[in-house]
């Protein structure tokens, strides 16, 4: 029978430590979620557009996910207390786990090789948690297994004591693995900007709760287990205590987070509102500007009476060489008030030759056979919007230099109406799992991902949507809006 005992002492901590594993992989999979980039070209050339299917096909991508960072640190945490059980290694339990969740922050940040703060805030919050877990279970089972003990039942029937000792082992890890779950799940709920990056207070702020709460407990442990060793017995208030304790500094967690929360989606709101007056700034300027090619348009046409008679006057008189330098002059005033942009649109016209101008003073190419959707639903602010947004991050991610080059292009298949944004683009780029966009794209990330998800907004509009790809060292936006 003692045998029978050693085998069940021998494998309960092996299937504790794999169930641990598995814990911590449900935990951080959602966080590991880390994408890559799904290379297809969105142009007429590869797609025939006038067939849904395949326009669908083309311009609407998924993203394959990896969780190699989950797996492999999972299995890193059980072969840690595998390793440290086999070998027979004096140590205390605390110090174990805590190898072990070194061993798993280590794997996970080599894996995945980015926001390493909040795999360390990770990592800290699943030993706490796991730990509470085991307390509180392990308070549970005593109490269970003392009661089950002292019945009449078990006192007259002492060759069930081996059975009643297996089924308190399996109670005790189910229990472990419950409240595991419930506090893993509850920091996932509540943890929404699983893609951002975490800064050093962050850190301190969310992980403080999790280290005082595993100082305390420390303490408290010391005392019972001095306690028990003094006495042989069990003290229901203190574990009762400690039980509190446990769950109230669980529950601490959680709270800390849902307020870190909090903060950040006001902070976000505080830069969109931010973002959103700027566009309005550029908006009312572009106005203005269109404003003011409208009274020269004006002036211009009201001279053209005297332009014409001048033109014909030269013709009269066979000076055929003053007509042609006099008919240039009118052309390159043309040009100027137009800015050598024809889009169809006023706005749209204004915008490019802001954009055209800012480019070239950075020594960037850029190309435009953009076109205004006349007569359509499209309104010119929305597509105003998309063209700022879009050309401003194209602005911002191409090099300064006479090989970096920006294009836009647009054109319509039957009721799709299409606009690709390229730039030369040298880098990485990482996905935020909630929205599916880029998350650094940009080197100030304080506003970065808003003029995406602006430009999202006003396609979901026009029934349509947005589709990124990178290929041979360009960033290449593509957007549709369905035109009614």
């Amino acid at each position: 029978m003692s045998r029978m005992y050693d085998m069940v002492q021998y494998f309960i901590p092996l299937i504790e430590a794999f169930i641990k594993g598995y814990c911590f992989y449900r935990f951080v999979e959602p966080f590991m979620s880390s994408k890559e980039m799904v290379c297809r070209i969105c142009s007429s050339k590869d797609v025939k557009l006038s067939n849904p299917k395949a326009r669908k096909s083309s311009f609407l991508s998924f993203c394959a996910s990896k969780n190699k960072g989950a797996v492999y640190g999972s299995v890193a945490y059980f072969l840690t207390i595998l390793l440290f059980y086999v070998t027979r290694f004096c140590m205390d339990v605390y110090v174990i786990f805590g190898m072990a969740s070194l061993t798993m922050f280590l794997v996970i940040c080599q894996i995945e090789k980015r926001n390493y703060r909040q795999k360390a805030f990770l990592v800290m919050t699943f030993f706490s948690l796991n730990w509470f877990a085991a307390a509180m279970a392990e308070i549970l089972y005593d109490y269970l297994y003392a009661s089950a003990m002292k019945t009449d039942f078990m006192q007259t029937h002492a060759e069930l004591d081996f059975l009643l000792y297996v089924m308190m082992c399996i109670g005790n890890l189910m229990m472990e693995f419950v409240f595991t779950v419930i506090g893993i799940w509850q920091v996932v709920r509540v943890y929404t900007k699983k893609g951002g990056e975490m800064e050093i207070k962050e850190l301190i702020m969310l992980g403080l709760p999790s280290l005082m709460g595993l100082i305390g407990y420390e303490i408290m442990r010391y005392y019972r287990v001095f306690y028990v060793l003094n006495t042989g017995k069990l003290e229901r208030t203190y574990e009762g205590l400690t039980m509190l304790y446990c769950a109230v500094s669980s529950i601490t967690i959680i709270v800390v987070i849902v307020l870190y929360q909090d903060i950040k989606a006001k902070q976000e709101e505080n830069q969109q509102t931010k973002l959103l007056t700027t566009q309005m700034d550029s908006i009312r300027r572009h106005v203005e500007q269109v404003e003011s090619l409208y009274y020269h348009m004006r002036s211009l046409k009201h001279d053209m009476t005297n332009h014409i008679l001048t033109l014909e006057r030269l013709y009269e008189g066979a000076e055929r060489e003053e007509a042609k330098a006099y008919s240039k002059g009118l052309k390159a005033e043309l040009a100027h008030l137009t800015g050598g942009i024809e889009s169809g649109n006023p706005v749209t016209n204004v915008i490019l030759q802001e954009f055209v101008k800012e480019a070239g003073s950075r020594g960037i190419s850029f190309h435009s056979q953009f076109y205004y959707p006349v007569d359509s639903n499209i309104d010119a602010l929305d597509i105003s919007v998309i063209l700022n947004n879009a050309l401003q991050n194209a602005i911002e991610n191409t090099r300064e230099g006479k090989d970096q080059q920006i294009s836009i292009v647009s054109y319509q298949r039957n009721h799709a109406y299409m606009m690709e944004i390229c730039n030369s683009f040298h880098g990485n780029l990482k996905w935020d799992v909630e929205s599916d966009l880029p998350t650094t794209t940009k080197e100030k990330e304080d506003s970065h991902g808003y003029g995406l998800k602006n430009i999202r907004s006003v396609t979901r509009k026009y029934a349509g949507d947005i589709d990124i790809t990178l290929k041979d060292g360009e960033f290449c936006l593509c957007i549709m809006l369905m035109i009614q």
